[in-house]
């Protein structure tokens, strides 16, 4: 498959597939960088679009890059990808995993998008930080007198916290579709359908499925859904 490799403000990205009028925008998920993209971009390619994906702060080439994985982060650096595919791109589409999915809710929401293909997203993240607070024992007032507090899995902030809080998802008028894991921790299925509710979303549900998607069958439901919704 054909890649570009380029910078944009900074941004290590890769452009697949062979020149169309149509691209979708790749957001990966936590762990992930611009590269995974590659099982994605052949379908699109397929189907005669083009994928641009992109590292997110803290991960891939930017790994010891010294920048946070945050709402601020993310929203910025979506926003930089948006101004040039929008400058080189005709009809703009929308993919992306997990927490690039609540980074897009917040950069793409009155953005022109022409359809959203989500997996495993997270669309309340007010209900994973008070999950967090459980699995770890850590209380509100805890967190609001040290800031910050490292747990196994992520730096809990009170910053980060109150932007939750005060921005909670309330508009998405892109038309999409929702691939997710009845296992999922991360998000309840009662979230992820008053969601697709509210939004008039396609919503798909794997019984077996875990919020990685990364068992052995995962990689067929994945394809079957991307090849059916894109």
């Amino acid at each position: 498959m054909e890649r570009n490799l380029i910078l944009i403000d900074s941004i290590p990205t890769v452009v697949w597939g062979k020149e169309s009028e149509k691209i979708y925008i790749y957001v990966h998920g936590k762990n992930g960088n611009k590269e995974e993209a590659l099982f994605f971009a052949n379908i699109a390619e397929r189907k005669g679009y083009q994928t641009i994906s992109f590292d997110l702060p803290s991960h891939g080439e930017r790994k010891n890059k010294d920048i946070e994985c945050n709402i601020w982060n993310g929203i910025h650096d979506l926003e930089c990808i948006w101004k040039y595919v929008q400058r080189n791109w005709d009809k703009i589409y929308l993919y992306a995993c997990s927490i690039g999915a609540y980074f897009s809710l917040h950069a793409y929401k009155s953005r022109n998008i022409e359809k959203c293909l989500f997996l495993s997203p997270i669309l309340d993240m007010d209900y994973l930080i008070h999950n967090m607070f459980s699995w770890f024992d850590v209380s509100e007032n805890e967190l609001k007198e040290r800031q910050k507090i490292e747990t196994p899995i992520e730096t809990l902030s009170w910053k980060y916290y109150q932007y939750v809080k005060e921005n909670p998802v309330q508009h998405w008028g892109i038309p999409t579709a929702i691939m997710y894991g009845s296992k999922d921790i991360l998000q309840s299925i009662e979230i992820v359908r008053h969601f697709s509710m509210k939004f008039n979303c396609q919503l798909y549900i794997s019984k077996e499925s875990e919020h990685s998607f990364m068992s052995d069958s995962d990689r067929k439901i994945v394809t079957d859904w991307i090849e059916g919704s894109i």
